[in-house]
């Protein structure tokens, strides 16, 4: 086996799961060409997934078989590589918070970084860049709710929140009501109706 082969297996054996690998960092080892042609069949052999291009993970030996990484895994090591922000998508959060009954179908996440799909096996990741407000409250509940009326929309957006109003800490409504500033008017509106008569 190579020193190059040898070099991307022990560095994805040192990786907690969903950590991420890229054909960059042994460009010291071999040519551009090399690497990415070692990494394409250690891919084929089932020893790594290609995520997207230029990244890739090692896949799980968990009790069942070979899996690939949990999604969460997957986020999280996008997070402390690139410095992102990926939160749920609102049609995540709605569900979560008990405001449908609707799972959704894919699983969509919102970035601070550019839109891309990441493949793990045959699950499909799409990471969307979201607008600025949707990401303002990162993962607190606040920023749960915001994103989760995002999607509801204005119609439901009052019932929603009345749903919640006890669900919800003071804290948690406070800093939603100091976001209001940066929220669409209706959902601007729609936080003051709630919590000025809550």
């Amino acid at each position: 086996m190579s020193t190059l082969n040898e070099s991307i297996l022990s560095a994805a054996e040192a990786l907690p799961e969903g950590g991420l690998l890229s054909p960059k960092e042994f460009l010291h080892l071999a040519s551009r060409a090399a690497v990415d042609q070692t990494f394409s069949r250690l891919a084929r052999e089932g020893c790594l997934l290609r995520v997207r291009r230029g990244a890739y993970t090692r896949p799980v030996n968990g009790r069942f078989g070979v899996r690939p990484p949990s999604t969460e895994s997957i986020i999280e090591a996008i997070e402390s590589t690139s410095g992102e922000l990926v939160v749920s998508h609102g049609a995540a959060e709605a569900n979560a918070l008990g405001l449908t009954t609707q799972v959704p179908a894919r699983e969509v996440f919102l970035t601070s970084g550019p839109t891309r799909k990441l493949q793990l096996g045959k699950r499909q990741i799409e990471l969307k860049h979201g607008n600025r407000w949707q990401l303002a409250l990162g993962k607190r509940p606040a920023g749960r709710v915001i994103r989760a009326l995002s999607w509801l929309g204005p119609e439901q957006a009052g019932t929603a929140l009345k749903f919640l109003s006890n669900r919800l800490s003071a804290e948690e409504w406070q800093a939603m009501r100091g976001a209001r500033a940066s929220l669409p008017g209706w959902m601007a509106q729609a936080v003051s109706e709630v919590t000025e008569h809550g």
